[in-house]
């Protein structure tokens, strides 16, 4: 087995994720099943899985049940499911260990895993190195403890109760809402609780067929839903408001009857005054990445409301949540984590924050402004070393000259990416001409220091 894994980290940030016929084989997968099992309790260890729609899910699905069962585990199949669902389950039944198979807004070649705890959150990261030296250590051949696989019958309707409970206040009546669920795990559940709380719900992208996962749909393909969104005020039948979410439901962008799209920024200062006005913000405060826009922190320091900034990524986002024991973070693109319901961005319980937000103020996403967004550039230069970029004071003066000029009006960011030989340059500014030119005159600055 350590041949399948020698010098390569399976975990990336959020689980593993990469080619379902190439990485995700029946071999890895059925002893990722196990090694998992034996770290986090052994025999008689409770464990679902839940997945999303691409047509590699069953496979995996089964592969992962069968190793977890020769470890002792007794599994559950919940079936087609959002990932935030993962939690809910754990709360409701007690797992020990659910397993999410998915590979996100990736195509639908592409499949993951992610593994959520006893505790709701997703496993950290000394839980999961453990797993991959229980991998290296031969987990495949460890005695067979003969668990069980069965079907989890009913668990879609137990992710509809808990978000029907949370919301329970919430009175769509009237309300028309046109919903694009990417082909993907949201496609039955986020429709149905719309319903189900009054609202006239359309949908698009909602027929999978294990290879349309995310195609051309979805929160990262908004052209289709922006279109029919002003189709129908041009013909007189506006919606109230449209949601995309991704192929696994964990996050959602919305667009507005003119097609005019809002991004997790803008959702989430929408979703913090609301929940500070209703004493359900703890600590006053908000958690959000460096990518927020700045328009943001001007919107949240009007409203009296704390702001705290991490590094991109919902797990970080999460991380300063649970460390300062506020309730409410989240990413632009997307990923809204609300607390009082579950620890994990949340697509659909994301829209219906919004919707919960609009309706406090008797308005429609068109006509309640959140926040002033600065227009915002970014621009990848390609280097040789990305690591570099930390000893290349001319760029950094450079930077901090760009920064004193925008001082109270704007902000600059500059960042080497996480996987790809590449600095990022983001800037925002009170204009786009000037986003722009403050991001060209330092890319080519910095394509010149480290190109």
């Amino acid at each position: 087995m350590s041949e399948l894994i020698s010098d390569r980290k399976l975990f990336g940030t959020d689980g593993i994720r990469g080619d379902a016929e190439t990485l995700l084989t029946d071999e890895l997968v059925e002893t990722l099943g196990r090694a998992a099992v034996r770290v986090l309790g052994g025999e008689r260890t409770r464990m679902a899985i839940l997945r999303d729609t691409r047509v590699s899910g069953e496979r995996i699905e089964s592969a992962l049940a069968r190793g977890a069962a020769a470890a002792g585990a007794d599994v559950k199949l919940a079936g087609v499911l959002p990932t935030p669902a993962a939690p809910v389950l754990i709360e409701h039944y007690g797992f020990d260990l659910v397993a999410v198979v998915s590979a996100s807004h990736n195509p639908f070649a592409d499949n993951g895993i992610k593994f959520f705890g006893a505790d709701g959150l997703k496993l950290s990261d000394a839980t999961e190195s453990a797993i991959e030296a229980e991998l290296d250590t031969g987990a495949a051949d460890a005695e067979e403890h003969h668990g069980s696989v069965t079907e989890l019958h009913g668990a879609i309707e137990d992710y509809l109760r808990a978000l029907q409970q949370r919301f329970a206040g919430l009175d769509l009546a009237g309300e028309r809402i046109l919903l694009d669920t990417a082909n993907g795990a949201t496609f039955c559940a986020a429709p149905e609780i719309m319903r189900r709380l009054g609202a006239s719900v359309d949908v698009i992208f909602d027929e999978p067929d294990g290879v349309n996962i995310n195609a051309g749909c979805g929160s990262t393909h908004l052209g289709a839903i922006r279109d029919r969104m002003r189709e129908a005020t041009n013909a007189g039948e506006p919606y109230s408001a449209g949601f995309a979410f991704d192929g696994d439901g964990d996050r959602v962008l919305a667009v507005d009857r003119d097609g005019r799209v809002h991004d997790g920024d803008e959702l989430l200062a929408l979703a913090a005054v609301h929940l500070r006005e209703q004493g359900r913000l703890s600590g006053d405060g908000v958690v959000v990445t460096v990518m927020t826009n700045y328009g943001f922190h001007r919107a949240m320091e009007a409203a009296g409301i704390n702001v705290a900034v991490t590094p991109v990524g919902d797990r970080y986002v999460l991380a300063e949540l649970l460390e300062r024991d506020w309730t409410l973070g989240g990413e632009q693109s997307g990923h809204v984590i609300d607390r009082g319901f579950v620890p994990s961005g949340d697509g659909t319980a994301s829209a219906l924050l919004a919707l919960e937000a609009l309706a406090a103020r008797h308005g429609h996403l068109h006509d309640v402004q959140a926040m002033d967004k600065l227009p915002q550039t970014l621009v990848n230069v390609r280097v040789a070393d990305r690591g570099a970029i930390d000893g290349a004071d001319a760029v950094w003066q450079a930077v901090d000259a760009e920064q004193s000029a925008l001082a109270g009006r704007g902000r600059v960011l500059v960042r080497p990416s996480g996987t790809e030989p590449l600095v990022r340059v983001m800037a925002e500014a009170p204009t786009a001409e000037e986003a722009d030119a403050v991001c060209t005159r330092l890319a080519e600055l910095i394509e010149r220091e480290l190109g």
